[in-house]
């Protein structure tokens, strides 16, 4: 009988609607349930009554190298400066497998870009230049393939 493994989680990628899929990091990936109390004053009971509200989503956070003249993290951030004008998109984050198949996607409804933060820079350094990209978005849809 073949042993069953959790998935590992450091082969991913992200479809963004930019040019480079490979990211060192994303984090952000929950989703809440907001608890809605109420208590009529006839009830009999002194306790209140507990039920689903609304859905809260934490913003996302992207981390991939600096490469030289790619500005896409910077060019779709641009777009947030007109009031009620910011470019969305879909955005697909992808679990993969040993075959570079995807196995479990979560799928980001109507993402911007709310924060764009460039490397830190340090002249004793040995590291790589790292770009960070936060998203605000809509919803969260999950998918296991």
């Amino acid at each position: 009988m073949a042993t069953e493994y959790p998935l590992p989680k450091f082969h991913f990628e992200l479809d963004w609607g930019g040019t480079r899929i490979g990211f060192t990091e994303v984090s952000g990936l929950d989703s809440e349930t907001e608890v809605i109390e109420y208590r009529d004053g006839a009830s009999k009971s002194y306790s209140k009554t507990r039920m689903p509200g609304m859905q809260k989503y934490s913003n996302i956070t992207l981390k991939r190298g600096t490469f030289a003249k790619d500005n896409e993290f910077f060019n779709w951030w641009k777009t947030t400066r007109i009031l009620g004008k910011a470019e969305r998109r879909t955005v697909l984050i992808s679990l993969l497998n040993e075959e570079h198949e995807p196995v479990f996607v979560w799928k980001l409804l109507d993402a911007f870009p709310t924060k764009v933060q460039a490397t830190d820079l340090k002249a004793e350094g040995n590291e790589v230049a790292i770009e960070t990209l936060e998203l605000a978005h809509e919803g969260i849809e999950f998918e296991a393939k």
